[in-house]
């Protein structure tokens, strides 16, 4: 049960837009394909959750790279400071634990292309494992016809704790660049289908560990969502 528990909440988000603000809520599921860790050249499969929800003040998803959930205000026009709790894989894909933080969100237009940027800092609960810091942006480059599609990229900066706890190394500073894009499918008006593919590339630090075989990993996935 415990590992059933741990597969559903690994979640890469095969749901993500391109505005992460307050609208329908979603759940559903689905799977994703990815190396047993990143640096891994062994690849495995998970049962992925998919979450969006945004009360008044209280908000969880997966849209944003993990698992998360907590609580945001807005403090300007399209602008948004929260803390969350997020679930955090552990090394080499054992021990998972999970993380508390603060996040600043802001979603913007460009013309008529909607923008999202996200910077969020997260301490592991596990202090062992240290703090993390990403720069997230996802720009919507399609929308009609049921269908809508988007790119992001995602850059994350670690601790030295961090880098000892997961790659066995003393270092500090860029851990992952990632780049990939994402779909969705109105099947019908309450069933949304998604799918998303992405790189995850180390840095050059992370590729110093002995436990290292690739520097970048494909992660895919597809899930089924019911809009509420």
């Amino acid at each position: 049960m415990k590992r059933l528990i741990l597969l559903a909440c690994a979640a890469l988000p095969a749901l993500a837009a391109a505005q992460d603000k307050p609208g329908p809520t979603l759940l559903g599921a689905g799977l994703r394909s990815r190396p047993t860790f990143d640096g891994s050249a062994e690849r495995t499969v998970d049962l992925i959750p998919m979450v969006r929800y945004f009360g008044k003040t209280w908000f969880a998803r997966t849209t944003q790279d993990m698992l998360e959930g907590g609580a945001r205000w807005n403090i300007g026009p399209g602008l948004d400071v929260g803390a969350q709790l997020a679930y955090e894989p552990g090394p080499r894909d054992h021990d998972p634990d999970a993380s508390v933080g603060l996040h600043i969100e802001a979603d913007r237009s460009i013309g008529i292309v909607p923008v999202n940027g996200l910077l969020r800092l997260r301490q592991h609960l596990n202090s062992d494992r240290g703090v993390e810091l990403d720069a997230r942006a996802n720009v919507g480059v399609y929308r009609g016809h049921g269908f809508l599609a988007g790119l992001y990229a995602q850059a994350t900066w670690a601790s030295e704790k961090h880098f000892e706890s997961y790659y066995d190394v003393h270092e500090s500073g860029l851990l992952t660049t990632r780049f990939g894009a994402f779909g969705a499918y109105d099947l019908t008006p309450r069933w949304v289908l998604f799918a998303s593919i992405d790189q995850r590339r180390l840095s050059d630090q992370a590729m110093k560990s002995p436990i290292v075989q690739r520097r970048s990993g494909v992660y895919t996935s597809a899930s089924l969502a019911y809009r509420f």
